[in-house]
């Protein structure tokens, strides 16, 4: 199972749902791979700890390879162990920002499926982590995903990006990837006792959008879960936040 997670819009908690449903994917014992798309690489640093030039050579090496296209030569990447059981990475680094309009003229889009299908080998579940952008990472990782998970933080903004964002998903599914899923939307940052987000989810519901009935709710021991590099399943694993993961993963693996 591939799984990419996705929003053009930053601050919705990708790299934080993304790593947390890695996380516990690994911990109930599947053999699990974050792959880090995001030259911010904030996935590389929570799950490793690692920041800057410490941070081992990941998946913008991978890429560099593809543009250099030696004859006969496979591109390789390096995958980097985790403190935690069962979960590998693929780092990111700020170097991708520089190599992203050189593999766009190159057209190599579909390098990424093939890596992953190759890395399928050694994993059960692939979680794929993308910048806040429709960008060649990201129709990457869609093109080389199972399924797809939209980050949703109740905002009113978010809303109308959301529709296009949809969109969007269905034409690069013509063109690319005719077997890609959207599999949800992720609520994120849930404020239950307030009005509108409440609101707006009956209103998403309503209009049959596919919004998972498990919401994420805002705590500040996802902040301490990122200032300490653990996860929550790690971190606290009787906290509601992780509770609320757990149940996520849990639905996602039974819908399956």
């Amino acid at each position: 199972m591939r799984r990419v997670v996705f929003n053009q819009k930053g601050g919705v908690g990708k790299s934080s749902i993304a790593c947390n449903l890695a996380a516990v994917s690994a911990a109930q014992g599947y053999r699990t791979l974050l792959v880090d798309l995001d030259s911010q690489a904030n996935s590389t640093h929570y799950l490793s700890g690692l920041c800057g030039e410490a941070i081992p050579l990941g998946i913008a090496d991978f890429f560099k390879q593809v543009l250099a296209g030696s004859v006969g030569k496979r591109p390789q990447v390096k995958v980097t162990a985790t403190p935690f059981a069962n979960l590998d990475l693929v780092t990111a680094s700020a170097e991708l920002a520089d190599l992203q309009p050189k593999l766009e003229a190159k057209h190599k889009i579909t390098r990424l499926r093939k890596l992953l299908g190759e890395l399928a080998e050694d994993y059960e579940r692939i979680y794929l982590d993308t910048p806040p952008a429709l960008n060649f990472y990201t129709v990457s990782a869609l093109i080389a995903a199972d399924r797809v998970l939209i980050p949703f933080d109740c905002d009113s903004f978010s809303r109308q990006a959301l529709y296009g964002l949809l969109a969007e998903i269905d034409e690069l599914r013509a063109d690319h990837n005719e077997d890609l899923e959207v599999e949800g939307i992720v609520v994120n940052q849930f404020l239950p006792h307030a009005a509108l987000p409440q609101r707006m989810l009956e209103e998403l519901v309503a209009e049959k959008l596919p919004v998972l009935p498990v919401y994420l709710g805002s705590s500040v021991r996802m902040r301490e879960s990122h200032q300490f590099c653990m996860p929550l399943i790690h971190l606290d694993p009787r906290h509601k936040l992780t509770r609320q993961f757990v149940e996520l993963h849990d639905l996602l693996e039974a819908a399956g």
